[in-house]
């Protein structure tokens, strides 16, 4: 109800009472709210000339409804009526969160009389403010009036602690730092107003363990949660760990009023480097044999009560003084913190008996700041060394000495003797041989000295680079014996002891004079100067050497054999040449170059026929001829009357002849193009002939059988006739045959005009007395 009140300025107004402008609803306030909830007057208008109404709507002021009320429930706020509802039935209602909406049913209203209750304790925490609007209507649902707006706030309750974010934090903190210095930052929270006191929190210090060396070691900034340190004398030594009960109340750390909660704030005192190693004696000692490296000889221990496997606790040792060569260097064991003195470089008893070192220990991290060296981080180390036997040792290893070679069994070439480094003990050297592996030397067992068991070969094929090379052991007698070995390398110079060898061993030539040539050189196995410029010479016997053939020098290691006469016959000739080189004093060697001599074409190259003329009659075809010889000598007979008709050439028993044995092949293409080691069995290989024994003179025709008969025999025995049954095949017999001639025969033409023989004018000189014979008709 709002009652105004109004300067009396007429008596025709007297005793009105003003209310709502027509059309617009007032709100009716609960007497029972506070006086702080009503609605406040308007302004006040100075009014002149009487009571004026002002055109503005009403509204309605906050409504602030205390969270956790005790109600009773359902609790009035705030009455809403409309001017109208004289005349007509009004029917009121609200919506908006909190009505209508999540949550419902938060808030309610009487629809006929427009009160406005809370149904249940309101907790701000979960929901600050509400907005509401408030409807009316008439009874068939028309708008009676304009909605209005309605906000509801809840007033925070102090109904919840401070929280904090954790249970525990962890912090550190040096040792030895200054009062002041920042270890961790606490912090807590409050779910209520921080607005009002009841959400403002503050911190302090409740407790602290242990309380050394002071019960205030650390202090807490009221309003921010800081930890610091508060006094000195923190000492990881001492105390490693400290437990602190830190307290956070709201309304501002009343303690009367507040709501409290605590936490534990545990801070870990950080190692520094405070504490210098000290060696936990003065002096140590130990003893190592000598030559021998990698053993540990002393242990080093030390004591530093800085915090263990870090590196202010971690040592590290050096010799400062007594190892002026280095012998020793100390090696920290990463469990113990030991320092193991070790051998790192072999010690000599006959140098050095023993070794007086001072060592130092240090840590890994320097020393804090203020902390000095302890005099106990130095201590010496004596070292004793043992006498052991050690193996004798050549003091030059290898050694090289150099000789013409050739030198005779027994020669002295040098002493290879031994030094036994054992000084202080009585002990003889013996020697003997580990490797000689042409078996060339011998050796003193007693002194050493080498000398020649045979004649040294550069060209050896013991030889490396002009070197040999011999190993030697020297033992001593001692307990247990010890033995050493060294190398004799002998660098052989070259004598000319080689003759040099003509090359090549086969050539081809033309049979008439041209540019072709055969180019030739030698091979030495001697060095230099026992090798080239080489001198080429034919020898002066037999005559026909220099009559057929000339060489001509091209330089000091090639020169040229070619044709002297105009024309030599076709076939295989063996050329000597003297072959001297240029050794002191010179070396000569007669060599055989066998020379194949052909006929060639227009480019100089030895033709297929010309081939087959140089080499001669084919296998096969030399079977013919003997086959052929043995066919004429039976005419011959029959014309005598000692045979029968069954043997006349051109008779029926001739046609079980095949006379096609005696031609030539067509083409030598076949033959030249096989790979090595291909040929057929009735051919005449390629290469070089082999030799065979001369053949007797031409047979008398009553020992035609013995003929015939040695011709098996040598076929039988020749190396190139084939394994198995066959065609006997007779070999080539190289030029100049000392076969008879069958020139001297003579036939009786009869019976000859059935066969047409007058290819045998084809054949070549050999066969022209068969032709006239057979081929020349009727004379």
């Amino acid at each position: 109800m709002v009652r105004l009140l109004v300067a009396q300025t007429s008596s025709a107004l007297s005793g009105h009472e003003v209310g709502p402008r027509k059309g617009r609803k007032a709100a009716e306030l609960d007497p029972a709210l506070p006086p702080s909830d009503a609605l406040p007057p308007g302004p006040r208008h100075q009014l002149t000339h009487g009571l004026r109404r002002q055109k503005r709507d009403w509204v309605i002021p906050p409504i602030n409804v205390p969270e956790n009320s005790r109600g009773p429930f359902p609790q009035q706020l705030v009455r809403i009526r409309s001017d109208k509802d004289n005349d007509i039935p009004i029917r009121y209602s609200v919506t908006g969160v909190g009505a209508d909406q999540p949550p419902m049913e938060v808030f309610s209203i009487d629809s006929m009389s427009g009160r406005m209750y809370v149904t249940r304790p309101m907790d701000r925490e979960e929901r600050a403010s509400y907005h509401l609007r408030a409807h009316a209507v008439d009874m068939n649902g028309n708008k009676v009036e304009n909605p209005i707006d309605l906000y509801i706030y809840v007033i925070d309750m102090n109904d919840n602690r401070p929280e904090f974010l954790s249970q525990v934090y962890n912090g550190s903190v040096d040792e030895g730092s200054k009062p002041g210095t920042y270890v961790m930052t606490v912090t807590a929270s409050d779910a209520d107003d921080g607005a009002t006191a009841n959400g403002v929190v503050q911190y302090r210090v409740v407790a602290q363990s242990p309380q050394s060396p002071s019960q205030s070691m650390f202090a807490i900034h009221s309003e921010t949660g800081d930890i610091v340190t508060l006094a000195a004398g923190l000492d990881r030594e001492k105390v490693q760990q400290y437990t602190v009960i830190v307290q956070a109340t709201d309304m501002e750390g009343n303690l009367n009023y507040g709501l409290s909660n605590t936490a534990t704030a545990i801070v870990t005192v950080t190692d520094v480097n405070d504490n210098p190693p000290e060696f936990t004696a003065s002096t140590y000692a130990g003893e190592v044999p000598e030559n021998r490296v990698g053993t540990v000889v002393a242990n080093l221990t030390v004591m530093d009560r800085d915090q263990p496997h870090s590196p202010n606790w971690n040592a590290a040792y050096r010799v400062i003084s007594g190892d002026p060569s280095g012998h020793f260097s100390i090696r920290t064991d990463p469990v113990t913190n030991e320092g193991m003195v070790t051998v790192v470089k072999a010690v000599d008893y006959e140098l050095n008996r023993a070794f007086m070192l001072t060592v130092m220990v240090s840590n890994q991290a320097p020393l804090a700041s203020g902390i000095q060296m302890s005099f106990q981080s130095t201590a010496g180390v004596t070292i004793s060394v043992m006498d052991v036997n050690e193996a004798p040792y050549f003091p030059s290893n290898h050694k090289l000495i150099r000789l013409e070679e050739g030198v005779p069994a027994g020669t002295v070439l040098t002493t290879f003797s031994a030094v036994d480094p054992d000084r202080f003990m009585q002990q003889a050297v013996r020697y003997s041989k580990l490797s000689d592996p042409a078996n060339w030397l011998h050796i003193n067992a007693s002194n050493g000295q080498v000398t020649t068991a045979a004649a040294l070969d550069r060209e050896s094929l013991y030889i490396r680079n002009n070197v040999y090379e011999a190993t030697f052991l020297a033992a001593d007698n001692g307990a247990p014996p010890a033995s050493g070995t060294g190398t004799l390398q002998i660098y052989l110079i070259d004598i000319n002891d080689n003759a040099p060898e003509l090359l090549p061993k086969e050539a081809q030539i033309c049979e008439r004079p041209s540019l072709d040539a055969v180019n030739i050189t030698a091979a030495d196995a001697d060095a230099d100067p026992n090798v080239g410029p080489y001198v080429f010479e034919l020898p002066a016997a037999p005559a026909a050497v220099r009559r057929n053939w000339t060489i001509t020098r091209l330089n000091g290691d090639y020169a040229q054999l070619s044709l002297r006469i105009l024309y030599l016959e076709a076939g295989v000739y063996d050329v000597p040449i003297i072959v001297t080189d240029s050794g002191n004093p010179p070396l000569s060697n007669t060599s055989i170059i066998k020379v194949k001599v052909c006929p060639c074409d227009e480019n100089g190259d030895c033709t297929t026929a010309g081939a087959v003329a140089a080499a001669g009659l084919g296998t096969g075809a030399i079977v013919a001829i003997l086959i052929c010889i043995v066919i004429l000598l039976s005419e011959y007979d029959r014309c005598r009357g000692r045979v029968g008709a069954s043997t006349r050439p051109g008779g029926e028993g001739a046609e079980d002849y095949d006379l096609s044995q005696l031609q030539q092949p067509e083409a030598m293409e076949h033959v030249l193009s096989k790979a090595a080691g291909v040929r057929r069995v009735d051919e005449r290989p390629v290469g070089a002939e082999p030799q065979f024994p001369a053949r007797p003179v031409g047979p008398h025709p009553g020992d035609i059988g013995d003929f015939i008969s040695e011709g098996l025999r040598a076929a039988d025995n020749d190396p190139t006739a084939p394994p198995y049954d066959s065609l006997l095949v007779f070999d080539y017999e190289g030029s100049g045959s000392t076969a008879g001639s069958v020139s001297s025969l003579n036939s009786s033409s009869s019976g000859s005009g059935d066969h047409d023989y007058d290819y045998l004018n084809d054949w070549g000189p050999r066969f022209r007395k068969l032709a006239d014979m057979y081929g020349g008709g009727e004379d």
